[in-house]
């Protein structure tokens, strides 16, 4: 496991995502702390498909691949599956770490403390569930696109390309809940709390995509064992 993270999560990558959160936090407005998820989520999407790009490629570009292509298909799958892992994991932590600097730098006003389901604790709980399945899945999906074409920056643009169509208004009429920034796009009323939560919708379309293309991962490699051989 400390080789996987030590491949996955080199410095560079650190330093940049923690610029990255930390720049969001200091330049994007929010007034109220129900904005907070919605300031995040979005950017979070693209920081993960950015980060996940190589996951795969790395292997194919690097001198480990005359070695790598010869382990079992069992265990590469396992190692690629590690390593998103790992790097999700971070991400996700990152996001808490984000959620913080918003709190602590901007200050945003608490409109919907005492309101039941929409206290702080509970935008806080969801905003976490919503992000973790919004990391996830943008990660997978630049990592499929990139072990499919053998490039990293097809991962990105890829990805890139889905993110300006659901991440807009066009996006958000056409898909409704279904759209994967459901979350984003969901309907709050006056205090900040969530009108429904027809916005799951857009979340299970998420883990529905996610499984297909972890399903697909094993034929991914397997079609790939002769690249750069």
């Amino acid at each position: 496991m400390a080789k996987e993270i030590k491949i996955c999560l080199p410095l560079y990558k650190i330093a940049y995502s923690l610029c990255f959160i930390l720049g969001l936090s200091l330049v994007r407005g929010t007034a109220y702390t129900c904005e907070i998820g919605v300031a995040l989520e979005a950017p979070l999407a693209i920081l993960a498909a950015v980060f996940l790009s190589d996951t795969y490629v790395q292997e194919m570009a690097g001198s480990r691949w005359e070695v790598y292509h010869l382990f079992p298909l069992q265990k590469k799958v396992l190692s690629i599956i590690k390593r998103i892992g790992i790097q999700e994991g971070y991400l996700l932590l990152l996001s808490i770490v984000g959620y913080a600097c918003f709190w602590l730098f901007q200050k945003p006003a608490g409109s919907n403390i005492g309101q039941g389901v929409g206290s702080e604790q509970y935008l806080f709980g969801v905003f976490i569930v919503a992000a973790g399945v919004t990391i996830n899945f943008w990660g997978i999906l630049s990592n499929t696109i990139a072990s499919l074409s053998g490039h990293m920056g097809a991962g990105v643009g890829g990805s890139l390309l889905l993110w300006l169509g659901t991440n807009s208004r066009l996006g958000d009429r056409i898909l409704g809940d279904f759209n994967v920034f459901s979350y984003t796009f969901r309907s709050l009323d006056k205090f900040g709390n969530c009108a429904g939560f027809g916005w799951l919708c857009g979340k299970a379309v998420c883990i529905g995509l996610m499984a297909l293309m972890l399903a697909a991962l094993p034929k991914i490699l397997d079609k790939n064992r002769f690249r750069n051989c």
